[in-house]
């Protein structure tokens, strides 16, 4: 029986070239309207005893084929639960083997989260006390832009996911930061909910989401460089965010992301930017600090550098926010690679660690605002 592939699923994202006994020639497809690749996302079917060896053979093209050497794919027997796979990059070619137990195995970049968990997240948030859930916007497909309001604290923080659709650790992040919150036994939730109104916009870039994008919306555009002056057309998911800013103000902004590269967590803060105050590079030096004490994970050794974004970055998120409102901004990287600081050799950087630093980034989000 010859194996089965599919990838037509929320989230999917691979072409199949050729299909043998146990092994597949396969391509990633670029993101709609948009010139990068990475993100993959697929099941194997059929595949129980075999030695799967699976080949995508345009990884070399990829969009960070630096990424490539000493990562390991993501495997599941069951969609949920995620581990890492046998994984080698050589001639421009990614090659995973697995030795499957079980008929159906699914392989992604990174542990997906599809629209159906984030309607459970949504639903969560929703019924609990004290907590607004209110549409506002529409992404360019149609899909709704959400805002989630927690507390009614003086200080405005708010918090970012999944600008770039496939660094899906960030939605991960989202539910732990949401465990948190919700906890009413949890001190660095009640502290913060005094301090400040958290708002949370979960997952920016829903479309991408949807269609199996790596990094751009259904217009084909990276909106991360789209702060500044949103396009209302073509990047109407910030439009919507930086509209509903607008109304309450930002003092401090979290945008939370993945990095293909690099196997560390990391801030890239506004303190890059020319224009950033010395009170906002000392709100980036406190989160820092802050979070290294509340995260084995975190690490201030290795990140960007204050040329990243080139001519592009005063639109990326955390620059723009700080020049328009004044706030400490904020952008969390975590990796695609198992984390060095906190290897797992099982599951690499994974959902509980994301969830994890989730609740580690309020300890450090509530130092900072004390400080401040």
């Amino acid at each position: 029986m010859t194996l089965q592939i599919d990838a037509a699923f929320d989230g999917g994202n691979i072409l199949v070239q050729s299909v043998g006994d146990d092994s597949a020639e396969l391509a990633i497809r670029p993101d709609a309207d948009g010139p990068w690749f990475q993100w993959f996302y697929f099941s194997v079917r059929g595949a129980t005893g075999r030695s799967l060896r699976l080949r995508i053979v345009n990884a070399g093209a990829s969009a960070y084929p630096g990424g490539w050497p000493g990562y390991r794919a993501c495997v599941s027997t069951d969609n949920e639960t995620w581990t890492r796979a046998s994984t080698a990059f050589a001639d421009g070619v990614l090659e995973i083997r697995y030795s499957a137990r079980t008929d159906t195995v699914w392989f992604a970049f990174f542990a997906p989260y599809d629209l159906a968990r984030y309607q459970t997240f949504l639903d969560r948030a929703t019924a609990a006390p004290h907590v607004t859930v209110s549409v506002i916007g529409q992404s360019v497909l149609g899909r709704p832009i959400h805002h989630v309001r927690l507390g009614a604290g003086p200080r405005q923080v708010w918090v970012i996911g999944r600008q770039h659709s496939g660094e899906t650790m960030a939605s991960w992040w989202m539910e732990g930061a949401l465990d948190c919150l919700l906890n009413a036994d949890d001190p660095v939730a009640s502290a913060l909910l005094k301090a400040a109104t958290v708002h949370m916009a979960p997952l920016v870039n829903i479309d991408g989401a949807a269609l199996g994008n790596l990094r751009g919306n259904a217009a084909g555009i990276d909106l991360n460089r789209q702060w500044r002056e949103p396009d209302p057309v073509k990047a109407p998911e910030v439009a919507a965010v930086l509209a509903a800013m607008e109304k309450t103000g930002c003092d401090l902004s979290l945008d939370v992301h993945g990095d293909e590269t690099l196997p560390h967590v990391f801030v890239d803060g506004c303190d890059h930017d020319p224009q950033a105050t010395p009170t906002q590079a000392a709100g980036v030096r406190r989160f820092e600090a802050a979070l290294m004490q509340a995260s084995p994970a975190f690490q201030t050794r290795v990140g960007y550098d204050a040329s990243y974004g080139g001519d592009q970055a005063a639109g990326m998120c955390n620059r723009a926010l700080g020049r328009r409102f004044g706030a400490v901004g904020l952008t969390l990287e975590m990796p695609f690679h198992d984390c060095q600081e906190a290897p797992d050799p099982v599951a690499g950087w994974s959902p509980d660690a994301c969830r994890l630093m989730g609740r580690a980034s309020l300890a450090a989000i509530l130092e900072t605002l004390q400080a401040n």
